[in-house]
């Protein structure tokens, strides 16, 4: 069993999400020792902002009449898509950037869904594969705190997962990760070292399932 693994982080030394994303991984690991893992790092490899126009009008343009360009886009597409569709199972580490989507993780699944195999409308080429969403967020966004309802991000992203492209979804959900370095979260560190704890038993839990579906 293959697994296809994205990080969203535009970090590699101190990120939370790839930290939490590494414990699904490594707990998915027990069950395959030897099967391969597919990374693809958008947050320090990201797809040109540019790519997505160029493809998504690809589909009006005679093959003839493309340009270098338009070819270049649709190339970057159906890449993407491969890496994608060739493993059995998925890991999607992304973490709220300013209340939204990164603008490297938007661009990739833009691209994506301009492949023929994942476009919305459709029966996706990922159907029924499991796959896990690691969220990490700084500050706290639970209900009756000051930015209940600012998280912009999680809502969309679970719907291009699971409506979308039709994963069977486990979620991983970390906050307060900047207590400890913003001095203003100083007064929750014991609430942020309880949640941590919390999301690396919640990995690690679907970690080991996570080539199974879950239950419903």
């Amino acid at each position: 069993m293959s697994l296809f693994r994205l990080d969203a982080s535009i970090r590699t030394e101190g990120s939370r999400s790839r930290a939490i994303a590494d414990i699904v991984e490594e707990e998915w690991r027990i069950n395959h020792p030897t099967s391969p893992v597919t990374r693809r790092h958008i947050g320090t490899e990201p797809i040109p902002s540019t790519t997505w126009a160029l493809a998504a009008q690809v589909g009006a343009t005679p093959e003839d009449e493309r340009t270098p360009e338009q070819r270049e886009a649709v190339a970057i597409a159906t890449r993407e898509v491969d890496l994608l569709v060739d493993a059995d199972a998925a890991l999607f580490a992304v973490p709220l950037y300013n209340f939204g989507v990164s603008e490297h993780f938007k661009t990739w699944v833009d691209v994506v869904i301009t492949d023929p195999r994942m476009g919305a409308g459709g029966e996706p080429a990922t159907a029924g594969r499991p796959a896990v969403l690691v969220v990490v967020r700084g500050g706290s966004y639970a209900a009756g705190t000051p930015r209940e309802g600012w998280d912009h991000a999680t809502g969309w992203t679970r719907r291009i997962l699971e409506d979308v492209w039709q994963f069977d979804l486990r979620v991983v959900e970390l906050e307060f990760t900047l207590v400890g370095v913003n001095p203003a979260l100083d007064a929750f560190t014991d609430q942020a070292a309880e949640l941590r704890v919390r999301a690396e038993e919640v990995a690690r839990a679907h970690g080991r399932t996570l080539d199974v579906a879950p239950v419903s």
